[in-house]
């Protein structure tokens, strides 16, 4: 920017670097999406099509933003996960919420066509907002991972049986409403069995589960602990170990750095619909908290 004596206004920019070593979340909302899954008739409890395009958007900006490591997504909100030794944009909660906003957005009207042929978007136009969040150890990572896919199962769970009672039961919503006000996960489960001969663990794991995005490397074998001599001692990685340290981030080579970046620039993209509050979705992706890419599996 050229000196000039309108340059003082720039002091009225404030900062808002987060704080270093610690894990930024940057979680998208949609904005609206009651009117827009009314107006393009989405399906009631869910719609594969709907959440399918959300997750074709969460591939689409892992892919523009190899600094983050993870994502979860349920309904039309979606959580992006950047490592604690991020540095993009200086940390700034501002470039890193509008970026992820403006990519996730971009992506979700471009690819649209492709999951609601039949009906084209008009105005207004779907849009999302975002928020960032500091997370000071692996541990407060996993716990919000959790808690937002054990808020997928609650949700999920309730809405299936709500809309069940509309669309085989004959009621209204105000009497399904009433019908499941106090009620239990047990309860919900019953009513569904009962009256509808619908066993909820047979429900889509997408429904049940939400969506996980990460890059996919060669992943570790799983332990048949049941054959094991003796029982493996749990690793602090995946809890609050070495991955929590407080020491200052080391900084790669040049060349280290783009070697990083063109392995995962290669990795594909996966998205899974597994639990993510158990140890096992971690130890066997041990790459997701080291922030390390790990082995590109052979081509086949």
């Amino acid at each position: 920017m050229a000196n000039s004596k309108y340059e003082y206004v720039r002091a009225f920019e404030q900062p808002d670097c987060l704080l270093p070593n610690t894990w930024i979340v940057v979680r998208i909302d949609g904005r609206g999406f009651h009117k827009l899954s009314a107006k393009y008739e989405f399906g009631k409890p869910n719609d594969r099509r709907a959440l399918d395009l959300m997750n074709a958007a969460a591939v689409g900006v892992m892919k523009e933003l190899p600094d983050l490591v993870v994502g979860y997504g349920v309904s039309d909100e979606y959580s992006f996960v950047f490592h604690k030794d991020c540095v993009l944009f200086e940390r700034r909660a501002s470039k890193l919420t509008t970026t992820i906003v403006s990519t996730f957005t971009s992506y979700y009207v471009h690819l649209w066509q492709t999951y609601f042929p039949s009906t084209p978007l008009s105005p207004p136009l779907p849009s999302f907002d975002g928020r960032a969040v500091v997370y000071p150890s692996v541990r407060n990572l996993r716990d919000y991972m959790s808690w937002r896919q054990v808020d997928c199962h609650i949700n999920n769970l309730y809405n299936t049986t709500f809309w069940t009672l509309i669309q085989q039961g004959g009621m209204d919503a105000k009497d399904a409403e009433k019908e499941l006000q106090g009620t239990l996960s047990s309860d919900k489960n019953e009513i569904l069995f009962s009256r509808f001969g619908i066993n909820y663990n047979n429900e889509p794991e997408i429904f049940k589960k939400g969506s996980v995005v990460f890059r996919e490397y060669e992943i570790n074998p799983l332990v048949d602990q049941s054959s094991a001599s003796v029982a493996p001692k749990p690793n602090p990685q995946f809890h609050e170990g070495h991955t929590d340290s407080t020491d200052a981030p080391q900084k790669l080579s040049k060349s280290a750095a783009e070697k990083d970046r063109k392995t995962k620039a290669k990795a594909k993209i996966a998205v899974e619909h597994i639990d993510i509050i158990k140890d096992d979705f971690w130890g066997r992706r041990p790459w997701i908290l080291s922030g390390q890419p790990g082995k590109l599996p052979k081509e086949t």
